[in-house]
């Protein structure tokens, strides 16, 4: 019974969520809020408003980035007993911890639990707990350093907590200003081989487009810059159902496929044959308690095809769910 294949779509649906997505991509296209990114776009064949800030991707580069994509890379641990396979067929799954919260509960005893705003010291002893989890193979902090919060280099302390009580492969916080820093960990943790580093990276970086159909300032950095460290970068969608795209399913299927397609074009366009893998965390949104659940029916309906998505497009894929 483990790892259920669940086919949500059949071969002629996801010929037609393509179709609509090569056409979206095209009309209205892709609101691109990075100067550095449009020229990539541009210099790729794609049509490019500079006072809009939208393109246009055509569908024959679409075509080429898809031929340049991996279709399966290792993601590395610092120890190197903790490596992750990556593929795009299905054949392995792997799970990873999910974030970035701010409070913690803990038990008191009796019954009774506390619930506090979560520290770096929480970071550290959550990772501790990761890396004796044979069932978890990535590692993302489900919380955050509240007590670091005025911090300037909080996220590096983060890092810090969770690298010295963890070896298996860790999605970073999207920060683009510490891509350096986080390299020189890596090289750091390699006694100083900065080739080594580069080769066998165990961190990775991902981000998300901003639904509807937009790749922020920050997310083209990171798409961009990942690359030149040899860091897999996660384009991941998480687009809202009845909010940031249609009621519809379908309508946020193409939504979603449109956003990440976008994004993945970003890296490749600019570093062919880089890492990269498709993401989801998209679902519907709840409009009683204004969230977005990742736990409901409509997300799992969601995650399943956008896996198949992915499996179609022969690109490594992650997807949110309990």
């Amino acid at each position: 019974m483990k790892h259920i294949k669940t086919e949500i779509f059949s071969k002629e649906e996801m010929d037609a969520i393509h179709a609509t997505t090569l056409k979206v991509l095209m009309d209205p296209g892709i609101s691109v809020n990075n100067e550095a990114a449009r020229e990539v776009f541009r210099a790729a064949g794609c049509q490019v408003d500079d006072e809009t800030k939208i393109v246009r991707i055509p569908a024959e580069v679409i075509d080429r980035v898809l031929k340049t994509t991996p279709r399966e890379f290792t993601m590395y641990s610092r120890d190197g007993q903790h490596n992750v396979r990556m593929v795009s067929d299905g054949s392995i799954v792997n799970n990873m911890t999910f974030g970035v919260g701010t409070r913690m509960i803990k038990y008191a005893g009796n019954g009774k639990y506390e619930c506090k705003e979560s520290t770096v010291a929480d970071m550290g002893e959550i990772a501790k707990v990761v890396d004796a989890c044979e069932n978890i193979d990535w590692f993302c902090s489900p919380v955050s350093a509240m007590d670091l919060a005025t911090d300037p280099v909080r996220t590096l302390k983060e890092v810090r907590a969770i690298v010295k009580n963890s070896s298996k492969p860790m999605l970073l916080d999207p920060d683009p200003s510490f891509m350096k820093d986080y390299f020189e960990i890596e090289r750091i943790c390699y006694d100083g081989d900065a080739e080594r580093a580069k080769k066998e990276p165990f961190f990775l970086v991902g981000g998300c487009p901003s639904s509807p159909l937009q790749l922020d300032d920050v997310f083209c950095q990171l798409a961009m810059e990942a690359p030149d460290y040899g860091m897999p970068f996660m384009c991941l969608s998480m687009a809202m159902g009845a909010a940031s795209s249609p009621i519809f399913l379908a309508g946020t299927m193409v939504t979603h496929n449109a956003e990440v397609l976008a994004g993945i074009a970003l890296v490749q366009l600019k570093n062919p044959g880089a890492l990269t893998f498709y993401g989801s965390s998209t679902t519907a949104f709840d409009f009683m308690n204004d969230a977005a659940p990742v736990g409901s029916p409509e997300l799992a309906l969601i995650s399943a095809g956008v896996a198949q998505m992915a499996m179609y497009y022969h690109i490594p894929s992650i997807v949110a769910g309990t």
